[in-house]
């Protein structure tokens, strides 16, 4: 399954209600998908809109390109965790060999 950068702001929108930064952090060999607490409605958020939907747009690519797009999508509709200061909600992603 393939998402887009828009897919994946509509997903965050949809589960918080804000379009929530994410990032794919790497340790070792695991890879974690993250929604960080910092969001583009936030007069504070360091990115504009174009630079945001970027980096979406990047996110995405990786995790088409990568075949785990529908688990981030599984586990944004079922987590029940939310991003808060200090604390990004975390997903080890299942990379396939």
């Amino acid at each position: 399954m393939s998402m887009t950068g828009t897919q994946l702001r509509e997903l965050l929108v949809r589960k918080w209600g804000r379009s929530y930064d994410v990032q794919i952090l790497r340790r070792g060999e695991r890879r974690f998908f993250q929604v960080m607490w910092r969001y583009l409605e936030q007069g504070s958020f360091e990115l504009s809109e174009a630079e945001y939907d970027a980096r979406l747009e990047r996110v995405s690519y990786y995790l088409t390109e990568w075949e785990v797009s529908a688990q981030v999508e599984e586990f944004l509709a079922r987590t029940r965790e939310k991003p808060r200061i200090g604390r990004a909600v975390s997903f080890p992603l299942g990379l396939k060999s």
